[in-house]
């Protein structure tokens, strides 16, 4: 359990330069609460322990603001930053070295059965916000955008931006996620869609003062 701490530690270490001492990471930091309680609560959902596991993540929830359902499976070296508001479903499965900033959902589309919440592979992103929904795969080293509603499963080494999420091929550095730096493809619509209309203002306005030429 010491080795899962420090772990732990290290990894708000790496992830935050706002982070200045081990005191004020486990003092202050509800990701690294959330992230320890979900250790226990999953070890004891797995051996079978009846209401436990479920009361600690209740309490977890109300302490953190983060909801995780002690049945998801979480990988190594998994950090949530700030995380207020961050829900996981039960049957969300989280590879090594995962980043969730505040506000994310990974929740299930419906009443469905079996497997109904995503599945995230190793190094990925989720900005603030974002979505991730259903029983789909979110590949390897990919971002996700703040804001984002993803709904199909994401091939590795992508950034997914947009409602409805898409696929683009625009990544910052390793492990990091530019907010700033992103596509914005409704933006890019509603851009190519005044043009359009510029160009057809052009066109009308040509053919009127053509047509007013003939008619002198």
């Amino acid at each position: 359990m010491f080795g899962v701490i420090r772990e732990q530690v290290d990894t708000i270490f790496r992830r935050d330069p706002a982070a200045k001492s081990v005191v004020e990471i486990v003092l202050c930091y509800p990701g690294f609460h959330a992230a320890l309680f979900h250790r226990l609560a999953h070890r004891l959902y797995n051996a079978g322990v009846p209401l436990l596991p479920r009361f600690i993540s209740q309490v977890s929830r109300f302490l953190t603001g983060i909801e995780i359902h002690p049945g998801a499976v979480i990988g190594r070296r998994f950090f949530i930053d700030h995380g207020m508001g961050v829900v996981i479903g039960e049957t969300a499965e989280i590879g090594d070295d995962v980043l969730l900033y505040q506000g994310v959902t990974l929740g299930g589309t419906g009443n469905e059965q079996g497997k109904r919440h995503p599945t995230l592979g190793d190094h990925v992103v989720v900005g603030t916000g974002a979505k991730v929904l259903g029983s789909i795969r979110v590949g390897n080293h990919v971002k996700i955008g703040a804001g984002s509603v993803v709904i199909r499963s994401v091939p590795d080494h992508s950034t997914v931006v947009g409602i409805p999420g898409r696929v683009v091929r625009q990544r910052g550095p390793e492990g990091e996620l530019e907010h700033g730096m992103l596509p914005d493809p409704e933006g890019q619509e509603i851009s190519d869609l005044r043009q359009r209309v510029v160009d057809l203002e052009k066109q009308v306005q040509a053919l009127l003062a053509h047509e007013t030429q003939m008619r002198r």
